[in-house]
């Protein structure tokens, strides 16, 4: 960090008078900070990292502080660096800011390979923490375990399940799902038996099912494993707990069991039977029906959810949720982000396959096309409906698909705030993605309906002006 960044920085948190994801606040004017184990395995922990900045006293109305000594902080904060496992490397910088010294230590993330970072003097159990907000917060056992798994290449789909039996699969979708791995996979359509090809592709160990092979061809999985299912309710209100007129605490409350590919069809039945129907009569008096989300988007979401959801022994309490508000519909799924892929890259980049076998199954059913093409379909649906682009998050180990409605936007337009809301956000150049997220519009939506017109009456301009479309171009308010 350039010692200019720096001053910004320190200036910038001062006007918010907030730490936050990516920083931490610390006095240091009597000495180094004793404990900065959590937050040096919280930041590395995470794909951003983060910073921490010495000599703001947040105690003190976030006031400049400064540093005993800076060379001195450098030398013990390193000291504890060192004891991360693995140890983490700091890159500092330190700058003056009306008399008082100010240092910042960059935390950098760590490999995913190698999370999570933690404090060797306890441990990994009471040593790995994680970010939430602008506190560190001790890892859960299951959060440790995600990172195990992907470094140790551990597949939960492929574990077996003792009690379950092969006589108690559907017969016709096994022979379906045999014709179809003869015709597409040449190699084992000859010399090979049907026992070892349920062998080979991961159907059965031994003479005892997999999890794989239970979720896509058991007559009910559910008597393994009751909460590998779905829960869907509707809500009368914006927020759980909110009651509809005569005190309903929901509209239609459902769970959905049965194989992976039952439970795909009752929950897309599910929501479109509680979806609204926006009906539109053009001049010619043709009459179009609108649904209040994209049923192809639907069905990308709930398929990813039940495919790509964590399948351990950590996660076997909790089913799928699909939650339908007055404003939106939430799909959540038991397991965050796997491997490498983080939210930014999400339908960018080829991702790592948390249940490879089970995925491949689905595409020789024709349930999935495995191509990755999930996460873009889903926003070029909403993009092509004129609705807000939808929102993917992770929230301590919970994968959240968000689609808003008409609706939101409705109240969203009508509150005659947008417009000075979207320039008080731009007090700092915002990037195209920061705003797309803000405002909660698709990217098209946004540029032509809120952007634009502010460039053209110059309350907004841009950083880069010369360069419209470049990839680094920010807008701030002029």
């Amino acid at each position: 960090m350039q010692e200019e960044a720096l001053f910004d920085l320190v200036k910038k948190v001062q006007r918010t008078k907030a730490e936050g994801q990516t920083i931490e606040l610390k006095a240091a004017h009597i000495g180094t900070p004793k404990r900065l184990f959590d937050t040096l395995s919280s930041f590395s922990n995470q794909d951003s990292g983060g910073i921490i900045l010495f000599g703001i006293d947040e105690s003190a109305d976030f006031a400049t502080v400064g540093v005993y000594d800076a060379q001195d902080l450098q030398k013990k904060v390193t000291e504890q660096c060192n004891q991360m496992e693995p140890a983490v490397r700091a890159l500092f910088t330190v700058c003056e800011i009306g008399g008082k010294v100010i240092v910042s230590a960059e935390i950098p993330a760590v490999e995913i390979s190698e999370r999570p970072c933690f404090y060797k003097g306890v441990g990994r159990i009471k040593g790995s923490y994680v970010r939430v907000g602008d506190a560190d917060e001790l890892m859960s056992e299951y959060e440790i375990y995600s990172y195990d798994a992907f470094r140790k290449r551990i597949h939960d789909d492929l574990r077996t399940v003792p009690n379950a039996k092969i006589t108690l699969f559907d017969s016709d979708r096994l022979d379906d799902y045999k014709r179809a791995v003869k015709n597409e996979r040449e190699n084992l359509a000859q010399n090979v038996s049907e026992d070892e090809l349920l062998q080979l592709m991961g159907v059965m160990d031994g003479d005892t099912p997999t999890l794989a092979g239970v979720m896509v061809f058991s007559k009910y999985p559910q008597a393994y494993f009751p909460q590998f299912s779905i829960t869907a309710v509707v809500i009368p209100g914006t927020e759980i707990g909110q009651t509809g007129t005569d005190d309903e605490r929901f509209i239609d409350n459902k769970r959905i069991t049965g194989a992976i590919s039952d439970m795909l069809e009752a929950a897309e039945s599910f929501v479109a039977r509680n979806s609204r129907t926006k009906t539109i009569i053009d001049e010619k008096g043709k009459r179009s029906d609108i649904p209040e989300y994209p049923a192809k988007a639907v069905r990308e979401a709930i398929l990813n959810a039940l495919v790509h959801r964590d399948y351990s022994i950590h996660t076997e309490n909790i089913p799928v949720r699909i939650e339908m508000y007055r404003d939106r519909m939430e799909i959540k799924s038991p397991g965050g982000l796997y491997g490498k892929i983080s939210i930014d890259s999400l339908g960018k980049v080829r991702p790592d396959t948390r249940n490879a076998t089970l995925a491949n199954m689905l595409e020789l059913l024709h349930v999935t096309e495995n191509r990755y093409s999930g996460i873009p379909t889903i926003r070029r649906e909403f993009e092509n409906a004129g609705l807000p682009a939808p929102v993917f998050e992770v929230r301590r180990g919970d994968f959240i698909v968000t689609f808003k409605n008409n609706i939101w936007r409705a109240e969203k337009k009508s509150d005659g705030n947008l417009e000075e809301a979207v320039l008080d956000f731009c007090a700092t150049p915002r990037t195209r993605a920061e705003l797309e997220h803000f405002t909660g519009f698709s990217r098209y939506y946004m540029m032509k309906e809120i952007i634009t017109p502010l460039l053209e009456c110059g309350k907004l301009k841009m950083t880069i002006p010369d360069k419209p479309k470049s990839k680094n171009q920010k807008y701030v308010r002029a």
